[in-house]
């Protein structure tokens, strides 16, 4: 189904539900949360990283953006990324429908370790393991990945190529640039890495602002703007 076929599908299903009272429940947005731990990123910088995205997702503002609508619920995973093969799996597809569900996932996060310290930034590589997952997404009407990092890619092909080779035709990817230590990072993921209509960076100017930057951008990304109305 093509990106307008499913904003035509997402509408008629909405207005179904609000008209018998919302009885099926359909999975509205599969997010895929992808976190950079490249040697770029040092032990206290990953933390703050964690811990951020632990505390978004705890936020009242997300609660309110992911549970909006109780019978589309979304769903929801987190890896970690760096070099060619160092791709991680932190929190496996989970169904969104309570405030505890969101709190259970930021626990997880936040007790999660990085698998590794030493590698490069792989991002056509992160692009290629996070289009597998979808894979193993539950079937939603929408796919996002949301990709965090702190620098340009240099292992591995580019992402450019990565889209050329995986079939990202109906994934959004938006970008969290770090600009830390590299203030053209936020260029390079404009300019690299967003992918697909209304794809957009929120930008974290230091890692200790990752968590306001990571809950401006899930507020953003779980909203449902098209369908505000409705409720």
């Amino acid at each position: 189904m093509g990106l307008h076929g499913k904003y035509r599908a997402l509408v008629s299903l909405a207005l179904g539900l609000w008209a018998t009272g919302g009885a099926a429940e359909t999975c509205r947005l599969a997010l895929l949360i992808g976190m950079d731990i490249s040697s770029s990123v040092d032990a206290h910088e990953d933390r703050l990283q964690r811990q951020g995205l632990a505390a978004a997702l705890r936020h009242p503002d997300v609660q309110e953006a992911a549970l909006a609508l109780p019978n589309q619920p979304v769903a929801i995973s987190v890896f970690e990324w760096s070099g060619r093969w160092q791709q991680d799996l932190v929190a496996d597809w989970r169904l969104i429908r309570t405030p505890a569900d969101l709190g259970l996932l930021g626990d997880d996060v936040s007790a999660s370790r990085r698998s590794y310290a030493d590698f490069p930034t792989a991002v056509g590589y992160a692009l290629g393991y996070a289009r597998t997952r979808f894979d193993a997404a539950p079937d939603c009407l929408f796919q996002t990945l949301d990709l965090s990092g702190d620098g340009r890619n240099n292992e591995g092909f580019e992402p450019d190529l990565a889209y050329r080779h995986f079939d990202f035709s109906n994934i959004t990817v938006n970008g969290l640039p770090i600009l830390e230590e590299n203030k053209d990072v936020e260029v390079y993921y404009t300019q690299k890495i967003l992918h697909g209509p209304g794809a957009f960076a929120e930008v974290a100017e230091r890692f200790e602002d990752i968590e306001h930057a990571m809950t401006r951008k899930l507020v953003r990304e779980l909203g449902v703007s098209i369908l505000g109305t409705l409720r």
